[in-house]
């Protein structure tokens, strides 16, 4: 009986604190955040260039274009370029995960963890700003390549488009982000 009133009084306790409420996540507008992703991708590009054996296989990924109109990405709204980044982190998500399938060298293997992970950790970074993709249908290896995307045909390769694209799209959108913009007024 002690302990259902114990129960009942820290229960009480979390009601009276507001412990009922979910509290959203505080915008993560810190670009050195994303510049330790970079530089951890560049890492895994030199641990590629040094690796002699056990370093996957050679075969097409299907990732984003990193190249960038900036006459055209100011007038996409902040929501069409959070898709286009999205789907961007899925495609190397999904390239990275099939690449580490074929790796038996364990410092490239746990670089391209780590990398997988930082894609994962920038999703979060995207939702805290409130830039979720909504309704967006990803690429699946078997899909024509769209106008978005490109092929490339070696894990080195891969690194690169990673790397670019982290300074590339991703940068423009979290440096614009409106959330950042309001923190920052």
């Amino acid at each position: 009986m002690q302990t259902f009133s114990g129960l009942v009084s820290v229960l009480m306790v979390f009601v009276w604190l507001g412990g009922n409420q979910v509290s959203p996540l505080r915008p993560i507008c810190d670009l050195r955040v994303l510049d330790h992703f970079v530089r951890e991708a560049r890492d895994s590009e030199v641990i590629m260039r040094g690796c002699r054996g056990g370093c996957g296989v050679m075969k097409p990924y299907l990732v984003p274009l990193t190249s960038v109109d900036f006459a055209v990405w100011e007038h996409i709204d902040v929501h069409g370029q959070a898709v286009e980044v999205w789907i961007g982190l899925s495609l190397l998500d999904q390239a990275l995960s099939n690449a580490m399938k074929t790796v038996s060298n364990s410092p490239l293997a746990n670089a391209l963890d780590n990398n997988i992970s930082n894609i994962h950790s920038l999703g979060h970074i995207l939702h805290s700003l409130d830039l979720q993709a909504r309704s967006t249908v990803l690429p699946d290896d078997s899909a024509p390549a769209s106008t978005q995307t490109q092929e490339v045909s070696s894990l080195s390769e891969l690194l690169q488009v990673q790397s670019s694209f982290l300074r590339g799209k991703v940068r423009l959108l979290l440096s614009a982000a409106p959330a950042c913009q309001r923190q920052n007024s």
